[in-house]
């Protein structure tokens, strides 16, 4: 089940986008950003809806996935 953004407090989704951030690993890109960047990098693409917040009722859990992994799961 996809959760809109706007239905969550502010701090709740800075801190689910925090937790994202620190699960997926160290960049090892040429530019380091901070996670103030990185967490807005993410907000700006859950608001452009190229990733979604998704609640799994058989997990118990929310995680961020992104509108491909999306799509992957609706066609199984």
């Amino acid at each position: 089940m996809l959760i809109p953004y706007q239905q969550l407090d502010a701090m709740t989704l800075n801190n689910l986008i925090e937790q994202y951030i620190l699960r997926e690993g160290t960049d090892y890109g040429e530019v380091e950003f901070s996670l103030q960047q990185k967490t807005q990098q993410i907000l700006a693409q859950i608001k452009n809806e190229e990733i979604f917040i998704m609640y799994s009722e058989l997990n118990e859990s929310v995680t961020l996935i992104s509108k491909q992994e999306f799509k992957q799961t609706q066609n199984k």
